[in-house]
């Protein structure tokens, strides 16, 4: 097999460490880098400096093949990139014409004025390649040293991703004969990480040497990747199909998708299949769970709609909920729950009803309903039931956790 090709992204800029802004950049491209094949070996974040720039260079090189570079080429005093690569390789400045001539189209094509500052973009280190940008001001540069790579680009992520899809990573894939990558994602919810590890153990150690296992857990879900890699990218495929229908039985209905979806997804499929509609009523997930519904292109064909009932007044008035079960049980009940499903169901003329009530916290909770204490509702076309949950301590966590554990259950009950 062929030694993979090993690249090192550089984000450059004090905003991303100061937590101003999130590095995207280096998520999108280590996803588009693996589809040719190409190795992320390290992404590293670093402020607007001289020696920082100049020190991850002479490191990056020492271990990656290609330095992909984000950051540092505005046209303003604080980006000091391009003069720091120059300093770095030991050259000066070249001033290029056709970058000018670049600029001078994309000024005009806005109707802008371009200052003196924005004609300093065409200063560029004498030993780098310019990539042409088309949709911003400051252009790409490739450099090559001592048998690595080395690409500069803006970090704005329109700018990057144009830059990476029309020069960068067509060049890289002529340059480098470099192995195929093939995944395999498998979702599967209800079932621990460690349980899941223990239970497909034997399975796991059984894989081929060239299939790579890789869990991502996260709320109440692991995602299984498969990784394959290979001369041949039939027989990559072929192997991983192999694995996978071997790895179904052991796993069972816990596996709910062979593909990288959320369960809202798969609902949404089965629902329309089977003509069934649905309409949630929410308290303490405060419409999360409608809204992971709604996000979804064509959920209208099975969603008629939902109510976030937080306070009893609305639990009562709109929803149904008799005064006497909130008194006698409370809001966070299964008498509660169980109401809100079967209401919420009629309400809107639907097949199914889910509901939630809890205390999300941090606060709020008693010694008899700590917080944490998840009551979730599901009316389905014959029965209505409802399920007690334990959460954490967190609001967010148990937001998520509430929301997974009704859909799964959903998803559980239109399957049967």
């Amino acid at each position: 097999m062929n030694k993979p090709t090993l690249v090192e992204i550089v984000t450059i800029g004090d905003e991303i460490l100061y937590g101003q802004i999130t590095d995207t950049n280096s998520q999108w491209m280590g996803t588009e880098l693996n589809k040719i094949g190409l190795k992320v070996l390290r992404k590293t974040s670093i402020g607007d400096t001289k020696e920082e720039i100049l020190g991850i260079l002479k490191e990056a090189s020492s271990r990656a093949d290609v330095v992909l570079i984000t950051g540092g080429l505005g046209p303003t005093k604080d980006d000091i990139t391009k003069t720091t690569i120059a300093e770095y390789f030991n050259v000066g400045m070249t001033f290029r014409e056709e970058v000018l001539a670049n600029l001078a189209e994309l000024f005009k094509n806005r109707n802008r004025k371009m200052t003196d500052l924005n004609r300093m973009q065409a200063d560029v280190p004498s030993n780098g390649k310019v990539l042409m940008n088309d949709v911003g001001t400051a252009p790409g540069m490739w450099f090559e040293e001592d048998d690595t790579i080395f690409v500069s680009m803006p970090g704005v992520p329109r700018e990057m991703k144009f830059l990476m899809s029309n020069h960068v990573l067509p060049q890289l894939q002529a340059k480098f004969d470099t192995p195929h990558i093939v995944h395999k994602m498998l979702r599967t919810m209800g079932i621990p990480e460690s349980l899941l590890a223990q239970t497909i153990e034997d399975w796991e150690n059984n894989l081929p040497e060239f299939i790579k296992l890789a869990y991502l857990p996260r709320f109440g879900q692991v995602r299984l990747r498969l990784t394959a890699v290979g001369e041949d990218k039939s027989i990559l495929e072929t192997s991983i199909a192999e694995q996978v229908e071997k790895l179904k039985p052991l796993i069972g209905e816990k596996l709910y998708a062979e593909e990288d979806v959320e369960i809202e997804y798969m609902i949404m499929e089965k629902m329309i299949e089977k003509g069934l509609s649905l309409a949630t009523a929410e308290s303490c997930t405060g419409g999360f769970v409608a809204q992971r519904i709604t996000k979804m292109s064509g959920c209208s064909t099975f969603y008629n709609g939902g109510i976030v009932s937080y306070s009893n007044e609305v639990k009562m008035s709109q929803l149904g909920v008799k005064e006497e079960t909130l008194k006698k049980y409370g809001a966070v009940s299964e008498q509660t729950a169980l109401e809100m499903a079967a209401n919420v169901k009629a309400k809107y003329g639907a097949d199914y009803g889910i509901a939630t009530t809890g205390i999300a916290g941090p606060g709020g909770g008693t010694e008899e309903k700590p917080v944490g204490t998840v009551w979730i509702g599901i009316s389905t076309p014959t029965e209505t039931k409802a399920k007690l949950l334990q959460l954490t301590k967190q609001r967010e966590v148990n937001i998520t956790a509430t929301s997974n554990n009704i859909l799964q259950w959903l998803y559980d009950e239109v399957n049967n």
